[in-house]
């Protein structure tokens, strides 16, 4: 299939075998899903060396070549008459065979700009996003799969999310659900009966919302981060591990670079500590703050765990991947 020169210049000879993608295969197609040839399809990493130009074949495949291993890479696909799409970062292992999803490439609308923003981008990836359910049934919004589209989220988008999560009837099924599970275990200690009840579903209510105004909003905007979670999808079983652990401590600011999340660890915090102004006398302190922030990332990587390596396939969608 045809590569551009810039490609074969770029790409690197001397490194290892050993840490070469075997292959990773892709098309370009238009949202009839027909083929869009020759479209320009650019690679980059963490490095000018990283940067490489391909470019699909008549019938709008195309297979990247003198990619390494371990090497986060972002992919880029446009076309003439066509709007730009970008690809989440996507990281491969050594002999790896990656197929990609087709790239869809809308049509450019005509007027004096060829694109959209990237902030018309990402609140068209946010729609989508909130379309994602476990089962069909479970909110799964903040999860970027690897051939999804990626733009930097607004502030406003990052408020839209944590209000469409916070009034999803899961959410308050959720709480009234582990609420019972707390009435039957007699904690925090209010009263038993209707009145207790309400107080403990209120309580429930209330530690996911402060964590979620702040760990997913408040701090992110603050600090500039991303407050989803990025499958890497690809890769050894041990890199994949190592990601989806890390991800409560790690994330993708707004500039695409990795950086300590101290939006997911002071959301955490905040929560824990804003407990102790509505659960009763004998369940605040100090204590509390800490153990409810480290209960709460703990579940936290659970949960990247199981969306890592399970409930991909499980998720309806616009963003459904394979």
């Amino acid at each position: 299939m045809p590569v551009s020169s810039a490609a074969r210049a770029q790409s690197l000879p001397n490194a290892p075998s050993t840490q070469l993608a075997t292959t990773v295969t892709g098309s370009t197609v238009d949202p009839d899903q027909a083929a869009i040839p020759h479209a320009e399809i650019v690679v980059d990493g963490a490095t000018p060396a990283d940067h490489l130009v391909f470019t699909s074949d008549d019938s709008g495949s195309f297979t990247l070549h003198g990619l390494h291993a371990g090497v986060a890479y972002t992919l880029k696909a446009q076309a003439k008459g066509f709007t730009q799409r970008t690809l989440a970062p996507f990281t491969l292992s050594g002999g790896q065979t990656l197929e990609l999803n087709a790239v869809v490439l809308s049509p450019a609308i005509e007027e004096d700009v060829d694109a959209i923003t990237s902030e018309q981008a990402a609140a068209i990836e946010v729609k989508e996003e909130e379309t994602q359910r476990v089962f069909g049934l479970i909110p799964n919004f903040y999860v970027v799969y690897p051939n999804q589209p990626y733009a930097p989220l607004t502030t406003k988008l990052k408020f839209e999310l944590v209000g469409r999560t916070l009034i999803d009837p899961v959410t308050l099924g959720a709480a009234a659900f582990a609420a019972g599970l707390n009435q039957a275990a007699d904690r925090p200690a209010y009263v038993q009966g209707a009145k207790g009840y309400g107080q403990r579903v209120g309580a429930e209510y209330a530690d996911g919302a402060v964590d979620i105004i702040f760990g997913g909003a408040i701090l992110p905007t603050i600090f500039h981060q991303d407050p989803r979670y990025f499958v890497q999808g690809t890769g050894t079983t041990k890199d994949r591990l190592k990601h989806a652990l890390s991800a409560p401590f790690i994330t993708k600011g707004d500039n695409g670079k990795n950086e300590f999340n101290i939006s997911s660890i002071g959301g955490d915090l905040i929560s824990g500590a804003a407990s102790n102004i509505y659960y009763p006398p004998s369940d605040r302190g100090v204590s509390l703050t800490f153990t409810t922030a480290a209960v709460i990332t703990g579940g936290r990587m659970l949960n990247t765990l199981l969306q890592e390596f399970v409930l991909a396939k499980y998720t309806s969608g616009k963003h459904h991947a394979k």
